[in-house]
């Protein structure tokens, strides 16, 4: 494919992997996450059909820049598997470049994965939204398996990962359920940190624009004390935690 559907793109992000990132938003995603700040990246068609030229272009007029801050391109959504040819390309544009390069991925489209995609990603942002499957199915409306066996795979490839958790109140803060979650990541040799990120409403209004149902519109953000505990948990067993 050399063209795909982007949501949007981000030139500067520090909170998408190391240094300053060049962040593709993919549009498409078969999850429907109770508390996703981009709803409108859900369907495939809503995003902007974009020549692979395109993207390339503006990614290799930003390569020095992004050298320097010792940064690179995160490919995220949405779910970039979803269009995992486009992907694909643009991976290995980055790697012509010379540039490190990141994917922010549910894990659930684990049968899109191919060798090709992991030898050209240096690092994978894998998003595990509960340790609980029945949790983790309210969250997401999809199962929690497939997602273990991405981080299975990503392991015997030796890809290094962080894992991506959002802490959100009355829904994903059983504190048993991330005291699992940290005893299992402990086992993952190829999991380099794990970053909380609290639970906020910055999306609701496209919920509202959407005329979709936001369950999430009364709970509020974790506490500096919730937060705390979640972040002992996972360092009392080695993890590197960023917050």
């Amino acid at each position: 494919m050399t063209k795909g559907y982007i949501h949007s793109i981000e030139n500067g992000s520090m909170v998408d992997g190391p240094g300053v990132r060049f962040v593709i938003f993919f549009s498409g995603c078969p999850l429907r996450c109770q508390y996703c700040h981009n709803p409108d990246t859900w369907e495939l068609k809503s995003g902007k059909e974009t020549e692979l030229n395109e993207i390339l272009s503006q990614i290799k007029s930003s390569s020095s820049f992004l050298k320097t801050a010792k940064g690179g391109v995160t490919i995220s959504g949405g779910e970039p598997l979803l269009q995992s040819d486009f992907l694909l390309k643009i991976l290995k544009g980055c790697k012509e470049f010379g540039l490190h390069t990141a994917v922010d991925i549910s894990g659930f489209l684990v049968k899109n994965l191919s060798k090709e995609i992991l030898k050209n990603t240096d690092l994978f942002l894998l998003d595990i939204k509960s340790f609980n499957p029945k949790t983790y199915e309210e969250i997401t409306s999809k199962p929690l398996t497939p997602t273990l066996e991405f981080l299975d795979i990503l392991e015997k490839n030796k890809k290094p990962t962080w894992v991506r958790f959002v802490l959100v109140p009355n829904l994903s803060d059983d504190l048993e359920d991330i005291e699992k979650m940290a005893k299992y990541l402990k086992t993952k040799s190829n999991v380099e940190v794990v970053e909380i990120l609290p639970f906020h409403k910055m999306g609701e209004f496209k919920w509202n624009n959407l005329c979709l149902d936001y369950k999430l519109k009364d709970t509020k953000s974790p506490s500096v004390e919730l937060v705390k505990k979640v972040k002992n948990i996972f360092e009392k067993q080695g993890l590197s935690v960023k917050v």
